[in-house]
């Protein structure tokens, strides 16, 4: 496979594949490890409220220490130290995660939230140093094609790990030793975070930058912030995070409990979403880099509402393996251009507080959002009587579903006619994109080549 150049600085080339290697590793943790502690959740009997709070719980606490590391940047002026310990922190954590539950079983679902409220900790502790280094060494010519190449390692990485997690668990429950299977799960996903902090330790930081927190000084300091282009859409996004998070963290719960799918079942289900985006992220990338990020995400804003709601209405294994695809597609390209539409607005030198302020704003939705959805789930009847026909539905979260669809729909076409791309780009058609997304043949590549060359000369 011939080696794909970024940059002409060799030792920023050779930072950025270290980046690549790291980002392989981590897709092992997420496709293997992340991906099922739902699945543990349910295993742990964890109810419906208690799902919800899985979701949302950690990730909103662990956002609060992105200030911390933003601040920890300024006070230190360490970058690669604390996104060094921040990794090391998320790789112990699987530790007690997976000794805890069992020598505890009466306390077993609030231990593991507790340690996945550490794991999301260290993630959070090294995300804005993280963000920050790869700021300064991606190219900005090139930061499209090369976030959609280590996304779409992510991608193909994390199915296969995926794939071996269900399989690994299905063998283990035939076996009736389905807590040693998720302990052999674990076990993998916390030897490749370790890998990772390797890969990462190798990587160069540009002397003289670090992600600092920046001392709101002053009225006018956010007067300016809430005028700007990037409090609208951290806005728009934290919204559409809460849209999301009224359903996303129970199609796991409504798979395994409602619909008795089996691991493996699951596995596939999971795993069709990570292929489809494997396979169309790198035009997503193509597309971002010459015709910008706000027709992708208006484009794929569009295909949102539909993901929740095409699960209402059949319960098919076929079926809901197609809406999988179809949600891959959509979300590669929202969360790509989401990313890159951050790294447009932000200043390289305002990056660690606006990173952490979105990244708070985001977590507080999915909070919402998830503790939202886990009440509606409780209290949300299966039958209903109208006019003297009853009408009855497989499970309460069809209702969660169904409501997030209109939560998403609402905000998308409420707030998306508000975003403003940020760079001089061409301009495309809804219809082309999609066609440059969809299409598949040799000659695609070819023609982002060329408009991308043109262009450059402009």
């Amino acid at each position: 496979m011939p080696k794909v150049v970024y940059a002409n600085d060799p030792q920023t080339q050779k930072s950025l594949q270290h980046s690549i290697k790291d980002a392989g590793a981590y897709a092992v943790m997420i496709g293997i490890g992340e991906t099922y502690l739902s699945a543990f959740a349910l295993f742990l009997k964890a109810s419906t409220p208690q799902m919800g709070l899985l979701a949302s719980l950690p990730t909103l606490l662990a956002s609060l220490v992105q200030l911390f590391s933003a601040w920890l940047g300024r006070w230190t002026g360490q970058r690669k130290l604390i996104i060094l310990s921040g990794v090391m922190i998320q790789a112990l954590a699987w530790l007690p995660l997976m000794i805890l539950p069992i020598l505890f079983p009466q306390y077993a679902v609030p231990l593991m939230i507790a340690c996945v409220v550490l794991y999301h900790c260290g993630a959070h502790l090294a995300a804005p140093q993280w963000s920050s280094l790869m700021g300064d060494i991606v190219p900005d010519r090139r930061r499209g094609r090369f976030f959609a190449r280590r996304t779409g390692i992510i991608s193909i990485v994390t199915f296969v790990a995926l794939m071996m997690g269900g399989l690994i668990l299905q063998v283990s429950t035939e076996r009736e030793a389905t807590r040693q299977g998720f302990i052999i799960l674990f076990s993998i996903a916390m030897l490749a975070r370790f890998t990772t902090f390797y890969q990462l330790s190798k990587m160069h930081d540009p002397s003289g930058h670090v992600a600092a927190m920046e001392v709101p000084v002053g009225q006018a300091w956010w007067q300016r912030l809430r005028q700007s282009n990037f409090v609208r859409f951290s806005v728009f996004f934290a919204l559409v995070q809460f849209s999301v998070a009224i359903a996303s963290p129970f199609f796991t719960v409504y798979m395994l409990r409602d619909l008795e799918f089996s691991y493996v079942m699951f596995m596939c289900n999971s795993g069709m979403a990570v292929l489809a985006q494997f396979l169309t992220l790198n035009r997503w990338g193509r597309i971002s880099d010459v015709f910008g990020n706000r027709r992708i995400l208006a484009a794929t804003g569009i295909l949102l509402p539909l993901m929740p709601l095409l699960w209402v209405f059949s319960s098919n294994f076929w079926y809901l393996l197609l809406v999988q695809a179809i949600s891959g597609l959509a979300w590669a390209g929202f969360t790509l251009s989401a990313s890159n539409f951050l790294y447009d607005l932000i200043a390289r030198d305002k990056r660690a507080t606006y990173l952490a302020i979105h990244n708070v704003l985001a977590s507080f939705g999915i909070f919402a959002g998830a503790i939202t959805g886990g009440y509606l789930g409780s209290v949300l009847p299966t039958e209903v009587s109208i006019l003297g026909h009853t009408y009855s539905w497989l499970s309460p979260l069809l209702g969660v579903f169904l409501i997030s669809a209109l939560v998403r729909a609402t905000i998308v076409m409420l707030l998306v006619p508000k975003i403003r791309e940020v760079r001089n780009v061409r301009p495309i058609s809804f219809r082309d994109l999609i066609f440059r997304v969809t299409r598949v043949n040799a000659l695609a590549g070819i023609i982002f080549d060329v408009i991308g060359t043109k262009n450059k000369q402009q």
